[in-house]
């Protein structure tokens, strides 16, 4: 008997859970359904445009869709174009791979200040999503104050302080460029509430910090630990490591004619942003690590700036009639199961987390899953928080 299989969600998540379907050889039709026009999601409009390398992962996923037991669906959404009761009648199991494509709110008085943006949403402008078109921030600034200390944060910072030259060959859209390039921003910080062993950042991407044609990567070294501390995996260990080894060379960059300076900012938690009718500057409060926890030190001080990008999380946009662990922002879950006949991968099974590959386990877990459960249990039993 034919399984048919509906995957909600054209990002990595979906893809690598409809490759690993067809790499069981099971006798199945498989069916994706993406909201937006095009697939690839956050391919297309996550990775920065000027990660070429990165976006190539889309070739694999073309050889997926193009395989005879898969059709693609665009323009469907759940919720709005077909309810999930309806679509698990229909379908054998349904595979929820709608990603974590919300920000987590910057939850400080001023948050909420025109010329704060989510880090989503900035992404989201400066890759063309559909959604964010029309988001035009305003870049008329000198300043500007990036909270996070992960790739994404690393990604924005990159991305404003690059010249036209370097931008060239990528796929920044024009109306974008034309915005950054004509900004008179100078001075970038990345603010992080804890040090720098507990950046999120990998290697690769930090290393590019140091090799800007305009832009000098600026920090104090006396934060830099001399070791890695704590209880970690080796790998984990060479990693940091290789971060702090990254981050000490960034003293021997040449300054010499170069305008724009990123500032690597630890020990400072946002407390407040300031201004009135927008943003004018960001209130930090320094900070200690204790047990891993960032602990304030009742020290203030101001930044000015014109716009505070917020890198500091993700959430799943619910799906109706799917289970939500609203502490978590992600479908609740246990091991990719939500119910019977209903699953979930990606970042709206586990949170944010991980690289694109880090989304195959998850995709081959429930895989298996649906390979082990007979067909035709589709049924209303929710599982969720209960498992």
């Amino acid at each position: 008997m034919t399984l048919s299989i509906a995957i909600v969600g054209a990002g990595p998540s979906g893809f690598y859970a409809a490759e690993a379907l067809i790499k069981r050889d099971l006798d199945c039709r498989i069916d994706l359904l993406e909201s937006l026009p095009t697939p690839f999601g956050l391919i297309r409009f996550g990775v920065a445009p000027d990660h070429e390398k990165t976006k190539r992962v889309a070739r694999s996923y073309e050889k997926t869709a193009l395989d005879e037991s898969v059709q693609y669906f665009g323009n469907v959404e759940v919720g709005r174009d077909i309810d999930l009761d309806k679509l698990r009648e229909l379908y054998d199991a349904v595979i929820l791979a709608v990603g974590a494509p919300l920000d987590r709110a910057l939850e400080v008085p001023g948050g909420d200040l025109k010329g704060v943006v989510g880090s989503a949403e900035f992404v989201g402008w400066y890759n063309g999503h559909p959604d964010f078109l029309e988001l035009e921030p305003d870049l008329d600034c000198a300043a500007v104050a990036i909270i996070g200390n992960g790739n994404v944060a690393l990604d924005v910072a990159r991305v404003l302080a690059k010249t036209p030259a370097e931008m060239a060959s990528t796929d920044l859209p024009e109306y974008a460029a034309k915005a950054i390039h004509s900004s008179p921003i100078a001075d970038v910080y990345m603010f992080g509430r804890r040090g720098p062993n507990e950046a999120k950042w990998t290697n690769v991407e930090l290393r590019e910090m140091g090799r800007l044609d305009d832009a000098v990567p600026i920090l104090d070294p006396a934060v830099l630990p001399e070791a890695v501390a704590g209880e970690m995996s080796a790998r984990d260990r060479r990693l940091k490591e290789k971060n702090l080894a990254t981050l000490r060379s960034f003293g021997d960059v040449a300054t010499a004619g170069k305008s724009k300076r990123i500032h690597f900012e630890f020990f400072a938690r946002p407390v407040e942003v300031l201004g009135t009718e927008r943003v004018e500057a960001l209130r930090l409060e320094r900070t200690r690590v204790e047990d891993g926890r960032a602990i304030g030190s009742n020290q203030f001080f101001e930044v000015p700036c014109g716009l505070v990008v917020a890198s500091i999380g993700y959430r799943a946009r619910p799906v109706p009639g799917a289970p939500f662990d609203e502490r978590r922002g992600i479908i609740a879950n246990r091991r990719g199961r939500v119910a019977q006949g209903l699953y979930a991968v990606g970042w709206a099974m586990r949170g944010p987390t991980g690289v694109i590959g880090t989304n195959k386990p998850d995709a081959d877990l429930v895989a298996g899953h649906i390979e082990a459960t007979p067909p035709g249990l589709a049924g209303r039993c929710q599982v969720g928080l209960d498992m």
